[in-house]
């Protein structure tokens, strides 16, 4: 074993950037080396030939040392379940790397000549989950020399036998060196042997277009010279099809501002990673061929790019307009180069009367990475001074859209005729839009219809709206109370990729007292996972004759499986057998746990492919009607039961409340939809077979003990026979909980059945359709307050949706009804029911319930303020706990009175953020600002902790070194961190010399169920204090022991050595993704539909706060707890967006109050236009000529 773990399997989409390596390969042209990062996924092994591969291990490790950048993750805090670090690090590298070969002047020792901008931007496109990417971007923005060292955040740094030609012919690869080879071979194709053929540059569309099945021969083009070259003349600009998109991009910074825009743009395909090893005709022949809806055509569209096709001993040149357009090319057809023409020169452009314009336009569920476009544009004309009037004279336009709805990009020829030889002005642009909606109309099957077709009378309107709109100003500069100006100098540049330069301040109080408790020091095991040395589940070398696992899931809901047929090819390929119900020797626990049909294969992607390839055969007569929404569900009764442990309770007279309001709403409504957990390490386990009829059991899960009573009971093997390993996840948020119990069970059945260790790493798609997620509610609410905005009561129906399986479901209520009670509603009534459905059953997600108590809180306090025009802030303060209502309302969980800290936190947030002033400053922002709107908002929380007892064991060792097990699980959250400090701090009570450093002598061992009990899930923010509890006492009572012995030996010594007497944040970015981003939408099936990156967006570096500042209390009255530990982005954006509707409403000539509205979860770009006018451009114009 080499014992490199690193390049982890994310989801094998080029999507996450888990796998990222280093690739370094010579360019003979410029006889250099090019070093460049690939995805590990997406890289054909044979693609590599004559290349050098640096993977993490190669940076440095615990034997040798570290890098500076496996030591930088470390001490920056940057690291939590550490599964995607290594590929960090790699982007990371790769950006030093290439930075060090450009000609900037030598950077200070311990810094590199990367700019801060550049430094942030080497991790864009890697998905980072288990919290914000404040501390990651820190890392990057560490090493640049121009970094102000103030604007990093917390970190420990800032104190102390064959040839080799045989071999390769050998392989099932080709890489002709010339085009005539080229066609030799891909004649040799068409003479139809049988063999399945792929001609590849870069492998990566792979990424979107799955392989269910190999293919027997690859063609790699890279060698060809004619498709690898590019050349720059007077006319324009020529880049061979092979080249990678990441060498274009380069090229074209080099030219003109039309190929500048065009680069910059194309910086938004893809990320990094992939579109280094992505080539540039590639991506334009998935385009023509698969209709790949992307933005590379559409921008070479609009820039009048010429394509060069050869097709045998026959070559010719045609436009981008007319290769879009042809039958799908052939395997025989050869792209060979593409061409951008100067235009410059073509347009003859000087620094007289004439201008040229070009702008290109993206709109996506993400800016930057993996994300197709809603609508992409590209727009060119020439305009020139009119000799008659104070215009602007259009001519010769270029109008290009895209991935709106058809196969390919187009060019709006009917609007650039309108436009030719016409004065510019609001009139015109009014025709020209209404036009343009008429041409650019989505297919009928295409999604957000409406939202598409408004994004082009957007991008039309601000491409000339500066040439325009200081033409319509009325005499004072405004229209309706706003301000019509636009300077061209603010004009939003769509083409340039924003430099995200994010910042935070992190401050915490410290008490010294409990040292080293409550200190920030670097997360146990963080070095590691950076240097890639950590082991997951996945990581555990494979025992001799072992097989891999997959599960087959229905996809029709209620429906009985009558049969399932693998297709001969699957069973070709190594499949060994199918294990099914029939196969568990004890209970059939598949209804509770979700087991599936589990093909069983000699490699994971076989297991996978006949998983996908299989016929299942459904029997559907006389089923009932599925229940797929929990109207349906009420209306048929089906309910989950809530034990009265978990049933919350109502707070004072209802009734009485709304007696006293001054003012009512009733039966107001919101939905809260559904979120996927997206760890980046799926659902994994391995199962061993040991002596005696035992079974080892390796599970990435966060309930061991759960694991183990499942697979005893489907075994029928009593639980000491079954030893549940687990050592750390790879993200959980819940998701680790129960879903991963099916997981390893199957493993256990399969591996006990066939005699054998089995594995099971599952693929993004099954994991994203089994798994379930946050659980989606329907609310209807009515409130009464009274005149200065004081709620006397509300009452809440609560529709939860908890799928098919009861799961942890049942105690979501009394979740939710702690964070609601956050506000003095005066009385509180609710009636919540927890519907049962035929959608996969939702699990625990990161703040249960919580997350949307929270916002539904805050939707009802909102709505109040709208209805006096009151601002939300003056409410939300109106109706905030005093101590008296605080322990009303929690009923003896309020604590005392000096440990109430809300209001005293409320007011310091005000003053720190210069709250009162900000919001004074964004009045005047967002009068002054037609297409842009601010708002800030603050959100109150209080958490009820719940505490549990929770296992663990201290060993001192016989060299002083100390073992701790602890029945918690390490998810990245710290535990293991917090308990070495729990440790120490409670061993330091024997006060022996020697213990300066104990930290170092202390080991938190995994977690393995027949040494330790667990105690049961790891979660609810609480597991961690729990374990430093149990270790806290063992401690104590290690103490109580040595102290008579430590006694006695300094009376003998003097002095006594600890050896001698021995003879051990971040949720809120995932919240951004809840409310803004993440749409985990189901089929009319009840079938989940998002299988993978493509079509599931988290948040990344660039969607993330710009500045992030965290201050954590210290009010000292918390003596008697143990030791202490510690959304509104949602809410301001509905603020932001009320004032948006404020001033369209002006421009319609309506009433204010119409502005009311709810914004729900997801609040999504289309939601957010939606809100703010899908034809808010024609109305805006309307306004200007009325």
């Amino acid at each position: 074993m080499s014992g490199c773990y690193s390049k982890a399997q994310g989801f094998k989409h080029g999507g996450c950037g888990a796998c990222v390596v280093l690739l370094s390969k010579y360019n003979p042209v410029l006889d250099q080396v090019d070093d460049f990062t690939v995805s590990s996924c997406l890289t054909l092994l044979c693609s590599i030939n004559g290349c050098s591969i640096t993977t993490i291990e190669g940076l440095g490790n615990t034997k040798d040392g570290f890098h500076p950048i496996h030591e930088r993750f470390f001490g920056f805090h940057a690291s939590q379940c550490g599964f995607c670090t290594p590929g960090m690090c790699m982007s990371l590298f790769s950006a030093l790397v290439n930075a060090e070969n450009t000609p900037k002047p030598t950077p200070p020792l311990g810094f590199s000549k990367l700019e801060v901008s550049e430094a942030e931007r080497a991790i864009v496109g890697n998905l980072y989950r288990c919290t914000g990417y404040r501390p990651i971007a820190d890392v990057c923005k560490s090493f640049a020399a121009d970094i102000d060292m103030e604007d990093l955040g917390f970190n420990s740094f800032w104190r102390k036998g064959d040839s080799k030609e045989v071999k390769i012919n050998s392989l099932p690869f080709y890489s002709p060196v010339s085009i005539e080879e080229l066609q030799r071979l891909l004649g040799f194709v068409e003479g139809g042997n049988g063999s399945r053929v792929k001609v590849v540059v870069g492998n990566t569309d792979m990424s979107y277009y799955k392989e269910l099945e190999s293919f027997d021969k690859y063609i790699d083009l890279r060698c060809i010279p004619e498709l690898s070259m590019i050349r720059r003349d007077d006319t324009g600009m020529i880049i061979g099809a092979t080249v990678t998109i990441s060498k274009a991009i380069e090229a074209l910074r080099e030219g003109n501002i039309v190929w500048k825009k065009i680069s910059n743009h194309m910086e938004k395909v893809a990320s990094g990673f992939v579109r280094n090893s992505a080539s540039l005709g590639g991506n334009l022949v998935m385009d023509q061929r698969n209709h790949f809806l992307y933005d590379i055509a559409t921008v070479l569209l609009a820039g009048g790019s010429l394509v060069n096709l050869m097709y045998g001993l026959k070559s010719e040149e045609i436009t981008m307009e007319e290769f879009l357009r042809r039958p799908e090319l052939d395997l025989k057809s050869i792209l060979v180069s593409v061409k951008i023409p100067d235009w410059d020169r073509i347009m003859s452009i000087s620094l007289g009367t004439k201008m040229k314009l070009f702008e290109t336009y993206r709109v996506a569920p993400r800016p930057l990475g993996n994300a197709l476009p809603y609508l992409n544009a590209a727009l060119m004309a020439k305009i020139s001074r009119c000799a008659s009037s104070n215009g602007m004279v259009v001519s010769d336009c270029r109008f290009a859209f895209g991935a709106y709805g058809t196969k390919h990009a187009i060019r709006a020829t009917k609007v650039e005729e309108f436009l030719t030889g016409k004065v510019l002005s609001v009139d015109v642009l009014n025709e020209a839009v209404k036009l343009l909606r008429s041409i650019v109309v989505p297919d009928d099957d295409t999604s957000y219809p409406a939202y598409r077709s408004s994004l082009t009378a957007s991008f039309l309107f601000e491409f000339f709206s500066h040439l325009v709109e200081g033409n319509a100003e009325s005499p004072n500069g405004y229209v309706n109370g706003y301000s019509t100006l636009m300077s061209p100098a603010r004009h939003l540049d769509h083409g340039k990729v924003s430099t995200l330069l994010t910042s935070g301040k992190q401050e915490v109080e410290l008490n010294k007292q409990y040292n080293p408790v409550g200190e920030p020091i670097a997360k146990s095991g963080a070095v590691i996972q950076a240097s890639g040395e950590a082991v997951y589940v996945d990581d555990i070398p494979s025992p001799t004759n072992f097989l891999h696992g997959a599960f087959i899931f229905s996809t029709k809901p209620l429906a009985r499986v009558k049969g399932i047929i693998l297709k001969p090819k699957s069973v070709a390929d190594g499949v060994n057998a199918v294990i099914s119900f029939k196969d568990i020797p004890g209970e059939n626990l598949g209804i509770k746990t979700g087991f599936g049909l589990e093909p069983v294969a000699d490699t994971q992607k076989h297991a996978d492919m006949a998983a996908d390839l299989a016929v299942v055969d459904y029997d559907m007569e006389n089923l009932e009607p599925s229940i797929l929404s929990v109207e349906e569900a009420v209306r048929k009764s089906s309910f989950f039961e809530v034990p009265s442990s978990f049933q919350p309770k109502q707070v004072g007279d209802f009734s009485k409340g709304m007696a006293e309001a001054d003012h009512k709403i009733l039966s107001a409504e919101i939905k809260l939809g559904s979120q996927y957990y997206f760890y980046m390490e799926t659902q994994t386990a391995l199962v061993v077979p040991d002596e005696d009829n035992c079974i080892v059991v390796y599970s990435s899960i966060q309930a061991p003990e759960y694991a183990q009573s499942t697979i005893s009971r489907c075994l029928r093997i009593p639980e000491h026979d079954i030893r549940v390993i687990t050592r750390r996840v790879g993200g959980g948020f819940g998701g680790k909980a129960m879903k991963a119990i099916p997981v390893a069970t199957a493993c256990a059945i399969a591996a006990y059945n066939l005699r054998c260790p089995v594995r099971m790493y599952m693929n993004r798609k099954t994991d994203m359709k089994t798994t379930g997620g946050r659980h989606p509610m329907e609310v209807t609410y009515s409130v009464g307050f009274k005149e200065d905005g004081k709620i006397t009561a509300l009452h809440l129906d609560i529709l939860i949706n908890a799928g098919i399986g009861v799961d942890i479901s049942p105690i979501i209520p009394l979740f939710m009804v702690g964070a609601i009670k956050k506000y003095d509603w005066g009385a509180f009534s609710f009636d919540i029911k927890v519907c049962r459905t035929n959608h996969s059953s939702k699990l625990a997600m990161r703040g249960p319930g919580e997350v949307q108590g929270t916002f539904i809180s805050k939707a009802v306090i909102e709505h109040v303020a709208s209805v006096f025009y009151m601002d939300v802030d003056s409410v939300s303060s109106k109706n905030l706990h005093t101590f008296n209502s605080l322990d009303f309302f929690y009923k003896g969980a309020a604590g005392e009175l000096k440990e109430y800290t809300l209001p005293s936190i409320w007011n310091k947030l005000a003053a720190s953020s210069s709250f009162k002033e900000r919001t004074d400053m964004i009045k005047q922002f967002n009068m002054c600002n037609k297409w842009r709107k601010r708002c800030i908002s603050r959100v109150p929380i209080v958490h009820e902790v719940l505490l549990r007892s929770n296992p663990g064991k201290v060993s001192i060792l016989g060299d002083g070194s100390v073992a701790v097990e602890v029945g918690g699980i390490e998810l990245g959250q710290g535990l293991w961190t917090k308990v070495k400090q729990m440790t120490a701090f409670s061993l330091s009570a024997i006060k022996c010399d020697g213990m300066g450093d104990f930290l170092e002598k202390i080991r938190i061992i995994q977690a393995d169920i027949l040494s330790l009990i667990q105690g049961g899930l790891t979660a609810g923010s609480t597991t961690s204090e729990c374990s430093c509890e149990a270790v806290r006492i063992c401690c104590n009572i290690l103490v109580e022991r040595l102290t008579p012995i430590k006694e006695k030996l300094q009376e003998q010594m003097g002095s006594v050595e600890w050896g001698i007497l021995i003879l051990e944040i971040g949720a809120f970015v995932q919240g951004i993704g809840f409310f803004m981003l993440e749409e985990y939408l189901s089929n009319s099936d009840g079938l989940v539909i998002p299988e993978g990156t493509w079509t599931y967006k988290i948040p990344i570096v660039d969607t993330i706060p710009r500045q992030f500042n965290v201050e954590i209390m210290n009010s000292g009255h918390h003596k008697k707890r143990l030791l202490s530990s510690k959304v509104s982005v949602h809410c301001a954006t509905g603020a932001a967006i009320k004032e948006a509707r404020k001033q369209l409403l002006h421009l319609k000539g309506l009433n204010e109050s119409e502005s009311t509205f709810q914004l729900e979860v997801l609040a999504t770009m289309l939601v957010v236009k939606k809100l703010c006018g899908l034809e808010n451009v024609e109305i805006y114009l309307q306004s200007l000529l009325s």
